[in-house]
């Protein structure tokens, strides 16, 4: 027991040295753990940095992805806004110069003039006037007038009909007109309430320019429906919903811009609304009063 003890028994000098060895011992242990925990804390927040930047590379290529792929409705360029030009990839000139010849009361009737008035590039162009839609007087030219001699008892006055108590075997006599067209004619003319006026014949499918000038020889809205017209600057969603041109969503729209802007000063202004039907401005125009 005596000689185990004597391992134990030190100097001071010895105690001393046994006490520093542990001293740094200590100090090395500590040394270590507070240094990984930086390096780890140094990884963690490198780590942080790089999951924020690549989220932000991937939301950068999700946008251009959608820019990329965005679809482009059919649309009058005589109307384009500074917003719709933008997404369509014209430049602020572009734009510029369209609204400058606009503003002169000049109007693009094709593809070829828009490029001319805008300055845009061929690529450009290729892209977006696939969906350029003009009014049918611009796209149907008119028929050539020719003269021949009169017979002498072909009538030279017609007596026009009333295009809103036409039947369907009236309109059949028109020449262009078969049953398919003059049930066409007369289910719409049902729809919204009778004709208001002749441009109304506009709206029927398959009806061209040359077929409907035809029917207005003889017809024409001799008795139009008696509507009040609507102030598209204090109707309300429900109000806009009953023009025949409009759903309840086109509806909530318009009302959705009047309050942005105020009011609403032009009908050519609603082409700035998304999605607005503007080839069919001139129809819409019946229904509707700005004061």
């Amino acid at each position: 027991m005596k000689d185990v003890r004597s391992h134990f028994v030190f100097n001071k000098s010895q105690r001393n040295g046994i006490f520093i060895l542990v001293l740094i011992i200590v100090i090395l242990q500590l040394l270590y753990f507070f240094g990984s925990r930086g390096t780890t804390l140094i990884t963690s927040t490198d780590d942080l940095e790089l999951a924020i930047f690549q989220k932000k590379i991937d939301s950068i290529k999700i946008a251009r992805k959608a820019a990329d792929t965005l679809r482009i409705f059919p649309f009058n360029p005589n109307f384009l806004t500074d917003y719709r030009g933008y997404t369509l990839g014209l430049t602020v000139e572009e734009i510029d110069r369209l609204h400058a010849y606009r503003a002169e009361d000049k109007w693009v009737n094709s593809a070829a003039e828009f490029q001319q008035v805008t300055k845009v590039h061929d690529t450009v162009l290729e892209r977006i006037s696939p969906y350029f839609r003009f009014p049918d007087w611009v796209t149907n030219s008119r028929p050539a007038i020719t003269t021949r001699p009169v017979a002498v008892n072909e009538p030279r006055v017609v007596d026009k009909q009333d295009l809103n108590s036409a039947s369907i075997e009236d309109l059949i006599e028109v020449r262009g007109i078969g049953e398919t067209l003059a049930k066409r004619i007369v289910n719409y003319r049902n729809r919204i309430g009778g004709f208001i006026d002749d441009i109304q014949l506009k709206d029927i499918f398959g009806l061209n320019y040359e077929t409907r000038e035809e029917v207005q020889k003889y017809f024409t809205v001799k008795n139009a429906p008696g509507i009040e017209l609507i102030n598209i600057n204090t109707a309300s969603v429900l109000q806009l919903s009953e023009v025949p041109y409009f759903n309840y969503e086109l509806a909530r729209e318009i009302i959705n811009y009047r309050l942005l802007h105020d009011e609403i000063s032009s009908f050519e202004e609603l082409a700035k609304i998304k999605e607005f039907p503007s080839e069919k401005i001139d129809r819409i125009a019946l229904y509707l009063t700005l004061k």
